[in-house]
């Protein structure tokens, strides 16, 4: 986690790990891990704006390859230390070290490391929404048989996965970080009988605004305030649960614990009845509840100099299920892209880029397409150095009748202001027009809708190669991407340390 405390002197802070596997049991069913240091979730980073951060990263996992991304750091003069394999970087091979450094940029706060894969999601095992890296799974939901053909122990009474507790002081408001570091699912966040006040998003003053319930989506980082003022004789549920799918995973639970109570006392009412997981209305009225803080406005320009129309589809392809954008299932070549384009080595990716919208007159967003059409591209997006982006987001049905599924875009190297959201498909005469320009607030990671569109901006001001993504892990995995470059020729010398794949 990344701190904005302001200071007259800059640091260099400095760390080591050491990324393997390990057991361990975070919500009681003993499996393999990735770990950083031992740990999982993995060690805070302490820095203050302007410090520079340098960690040396050892892959010991054996079989795979590794890079890490330090979400929310918009790496201004070191894009080759974003982390994205393919992208930016060729991948840190098992048993080699890799340094990364990058100086901490005006952004609040952010959980900031961002493994190659997620720990905490297997098919076909148990799976658990975890708090603070804490959860329970219900053993007794599994039989002997499953657990030897899996090779698991399911130990309720294992310390390791005793629930997180958060201690509060009766009368005290407390300022609670919140990030979604899921692979997969949209999450409710909940703490029992209490209010939370959202003051800020992705490292960016909000306009406040009061919730029971805080939708979050993966990538996305919050903070609320939170006012112990309820009855301090007993504690309280803190839940999260899965929203925008099929709810079939059990909640996350961890106590909101009123000091003097023991922490480990269980408060003495159910959790909590969560949303309806297939409600869309509510997660879109909070959408759209965020504003920037008066005071902290940053205004984005009125107009763009470009307009890209990503339309977010499933498509098979080869017989495979692909995820695409505009009908074009993203891939990555051997080579990556910094290198490539600064290196100026040819014929190491598509040279032709992909559309820039889709048939907007004759697709139907809201039946299955047919999508013959559709292709495997690892072309990019060129963008003029310094000039104004347009992004619409728009959803459609899946290769599934009557679905469309919530995709959380994150978009690495930048902070983009978020202009509107809306139902159906996008108007390019009229939605405009509705843009907010008063207050849009700032965002590297926003939600889009079913069957809806959401509309960002960003200035191209940040040389270097740079992703944006569905940050649902299968989702990007199966071609729900692009990339962009910006002023390659203002990119510094590369290190040596980012090559060693492809034509490097």
């Amino acid at each position: 986690m990344l701190g904005n405390l302001y200071t007259a002197e800059a640091r260099v802070r400095h760390y080591k790990w050491e990324v393997k596997y390990e057991y361990k049991s975070p919500d009681c069913f003993k499996k393999l891990v990735i770990t950083i240091n031992g740990r999982t979730p993995g060690p805070t980073i302490q820095a203050q704006e302007g410090d520079t951060v340098i960690v040396e990263v050892t892959n010991n996992l054996g079989t795979e390859n590794l890079a890490i991304h330090w979400h929310g750091i918009r790496q201004i003069g070191t894009p080759w230390s974003d982390g994205t394999e393919g992208v930016t970087q060729c991948p840190v091979l098992p048993g080699d070290t890799f340094k990364y450094q990058f100086v901490v940029d005006r952004s609040t706060y952010e959980q900031a490391t961002g493994l190659s894969s997620n720990p905490f999601v297997w098919v076909g095992e148990p799976q658990s929404l975890l708090i603070n890296g804490k959860g329970r799974f219900n053993c007794s939901t599994i039989t002997s048989s499953s657990l030897s053909s899996i090779g698991g122990v399911c130990n309720t009474s294992n310390p390791e996965c005793s629930p997180y507790v958060q201690t509060v002081i009766p009368g005290k408001t407390y300022r609670l970080r919140i990030g979604s570091l899921t692979g997969l699912s949209a999450l409710s966040f909940q703490i029992e009988g209490h209010n939370m006040t959202v003051v800020e998003a992705d490292g960016h003053f909000v306009e406040p605004f009061v919730v029971k319930n805080l939708f979050i989506y993966s990538g996305e980082t919050y903070s609320v305030l939170v006012k112990a003022n309820q009855d301090p004789s007993r504690n309280y549920w803190i839940t999260s649960n899965v929203v925008a799918r099929n709810r079939t995973t059990p909640p996350g639970l961890a106590t909101f614990n009123y000091y003097p109570n023991h922490p480990k006392r269980s408060p003495p009412t159910s959790p909590p009845t969560p949303p309806a997981w297939d409600d869309a209305e509510p997660r879109v009225a909070q959408s759209l509840a965020i504003k920037a803080r008066r005071g902290y406005i940053k205004k984005a320009p009125t107009t763009s100099d470009r307009v890209i129309v990503f339309l977010n589809t499933q498509n098979t392809i080869n017989g495979f299920r692909h995820w695409s954008v505009n009908n074009v299932s993203f891939s990555l070549p051997h080579t990556p892209y910094l290198i490539a384009l600064k290196h100026k080595l040819k014929n190491t990716f598509h040279s032709t880029p992909p559309p820039d919208g889709y048939d907007f007159a004759n697709y139907d967003i809201f039946s299955v397409a047919n999508n013959t059409n559709a292709t495997s591209s690892n072309g990019i997006y060129r963008l003029k150095f310094n000039t104004t982006v347009d992004i619409i987001l728009q959803n459609a049905n899946t290769m599934t009748k009557n679905n469309s599924e919530t995709h959380p875009w994150h978009l690495h190297g930048h902070d983009f202001w978020v202009l509107g959201y809306g139902k159906g498909k996008f108007d390019k005469d009229n939605d405009p027009k509705k843009y907010n320009l008063e207050n849009p607030i700032m965002k590297n990671t926003v939600p889009l809708h079913p069957f809806g569109w959401t509309a960002l901006r960003f200035r191209a001001n940040n040389p270097g190669v740079w992703a944006f993504h569905c940050h649902i892990e299968s989702h990007f995995y199966m071609g729900m991407g692009v990339v962009f470059e910006e002023g390659i020729d203002r990119v510094g010398k590369l290190p040596s340390s980012i090559m060693g794949c492809g034509r490097t």
